[in-house]
């Protein structure tokens, strides 16, 4: 039987192997790549996970269920919504700026998931979408829920963009800007139902 490995240990090991996931590849890294990456060997990694396969589940799992677990804590300890939505934001830059390995690894790799672990981390990432939907229902309350997710999903995009777009912004200048930028957008009146804007198809005329 597989062994769950814990505390720093279990760290240490989805660290490396995102590391190694995102600057290489899934496919081109070796189960002995990680081991050497934590100060083992290879074959030691299949007492912790049965292969490399159930190791990538097991960092966007883990990933998807830390950022649920945190937007539900933020969410809970906020007074009120607007708040609850600058925490969200907070805590999403924050996870965007600090592990960049990560996201890549999500939009990348997800296609070498099990089915089953597949279906866990769109599960738990829905939960999280949905926790930003409720805090923007109640800012924006005649707000249809399609138009709230499809915001939120906009956000994220933009978010998890730090990967390629920090560029030689400090941390700090990113972090402020992202924030400036995504309440922006998430807070942005609507348009008229079905009404055109200044790019509209036939130029303005």
């Amino acid at each position: 039987m597989v062994s769950r490995p814990t505390g720093d240990r279990r760290a240490a090991l989805l660290g490396a192997a995102a590391e190694l996931f995102a600057e290489r590849g899934y496919r081109s890294v070796l189960i002995d790549d990680i081991g050497r990456a934590v100060g083992t060997t290879g074959p030691a990694l299949y007492r912790h996970f049965s292969g490399k396969q159930a190791l990538l589940g097991a960092i966007l799992i883990d990933v998807s269920e830390r950022l649920a677990g945190r937007g539900r804590e933020l969410v809970a300890a906020a007074p009120d919504p607007a708040s609850a939505l600058t925490a969200l934001l907070r805590g999403h830059i924050a996870f965007a700026l600090d592990e960049p390995a990560l996201i890549t690894v999500h939009d990348r790799e997800l296609h070498h998931l099990t089915e089953g672990d597949r279906r866990r981390v769109r599960r738990l990432q829905r939960g999280y979408v949905e926790e930003w939907v409720g805090v923007l229902s109640q800012t924006r309350p005649h707000t249809p829920a399609p138009v709230l997710r499809a915001a939120v999903h906009a956000v994220f995009g933009l978010l998890n963009s730090t990967p390629h777009s920090r560029g030689e912004l400090p941390r700090a200048r990113m972090a402020d800007l992202l924030l400036d930028m995504g309440a922006a957008a998430l807070t942005a009146p609507e348009s008229p139902a079905g009404g055109a804007g200044p790019a509209s198809a036939d130029g303005g005329r």
